[in-house]
């Protein structure tokens, strides 16, 4: 297990990308498959007021934590992931995306499981962009049992011997229980920096080593609105306080990101670029996954968020769920030096 190394070892950060082909992260969260169905409307139904959409295609993409996963490997990094897929059509194309991207899956299976599924219907007329109709959700609506749990957990103590980081990408589908969050604590503790993003369960995850909630997740954690600068810093300390985490990065949309660390450090880091985002679904994803292959390559705190910043500026330019390479990384940084 590697810890995090001194910046002085490190390539200059616009170069710190060429280091991470040799760093291996670990994946552990929710594989939740991006299924897409496209169409074409040009009418409303008879039977409701609703449009009639035409079936053209569909395409499933590798989404929640399996597209942390994917950004990792687009930015030339290992990455081994660990989560639950039931034995299912939307499991099973889940694991060819895994195979033919490149990603050693090691998931939990059993009778009952469904994978996490978000089908998005995206139509429009004969010459117009298609939009984004409807969105169904299926997959798990409890904790996995405890005999799964206990694989899990299992699981993920196996495959941290030989990584360099650990990203936790939990988006509430039951995977991340009490079990696998002690074997976490103790890689923590033990040196190898565990990042996490909750959406949901943030306070579940105490003793890590870095944790990256949004302005709403930081809202919720501390109980009250952040609504101007002082509000911010206020909850943003009280936070890494409650968790007792090394550093808390909080991402703020067009406002940046601010990076908070167990010293009193605050650094505010302006959103990168001037162009509107197209899309956000995933951008939080990018972040993470920069973020902490970063760390897994020697990167500070504020190297590595500084590369996440820019990555999430690209993969927002990008429609539906995407990934940011390391090549796109680097011509960024060099355009922009």
């Amino acid at each position: 297990m590697a810890a995090v190394s001194p910046a002085r070892s490190l390539p200059s950060p616009s170069r710190l990308p060429l280091a991470f082909a040799r760093r291996r992260v670990l994946l552990v969260g929710d594989l939740v498959a991006d299924h897409y169905i496209y169409g074409q409307t040009d009418r409303v139904s008879r039977e409701a007021p609703v449009l009639i959409v035409r079936y053209e295609s569909a395409e499933v993409k590798l989404g929640g934590g399996a597209n942390v996963a994917a950004n990792v490997r687009a930015l030339s990094g290992q990455v081994t992931a660990v989560g639950a897929l039931g034995a299912d059509e939307m499991g099973a194309a889940l694991r060819k995306l895994f195979a033919d991207t490149g990603i050693r899956l090691h998931a939990v299976s059993g009778r009952g499981i469904e994978t996490e599924t978000k089908t998005r219907i995206l139509a429009g007329g004969v010459s117009t962009t298609r939009q984004q109709m409807l969105r169904l959700d299926r997959g798990q609506r409890a904790a996995l049992p405890p005999r799964l749990r206990k694989a899990l957990a299992k699981q993920v103590e196996e495959a941290a011997r030989d990584a360099d980081a650990v990203v936790v990408s939990d988006y509430g589908a039951g995977v991340l229980g009490e079990e696998v969050r002690e074997v976490l604590r103790r890689l923590a503790a033990d040196g190898l920096p565990v990042c996490v993003d909750s959406r949901y369960a943030l306070s579940s995850f105490v003793g890590l080593t870095v944790c990256k909630p949004n302005e709403p997740e930081l809202e919720a954690l501390a109980g009250r609105p952040v609504r101007t600068e002082a509000d911010l810093l206020e909850a943003g300390q009280a936070a890494l306080r409650k968790l007792g985490c090394r550093a808390l990065l909080v991402t703020r949309g067009r406002h940046g990101m601010t990076l908070f660390d167990a010293e009193g450090g605050v650094d505010h880091i302006p959103v990168h670029g001037a162009k509107a985002a197209v899309d956000v679904t995933g951008a939080g994803d990018t972040v993470i996954a920069t973020f902490s292959l970063a760390l897994a390559a020697g990167a500070s705190f504020g190297e590595a968020a500084r590369l996440a910043n820019v990555a999430g500026a690209l993969v927002v330019q990008k429609p539906g769920t995407a990934t940011v390479s390391r090549d796109e990384l680097l011509e960024e940084l060099r355009s922009t030096r």
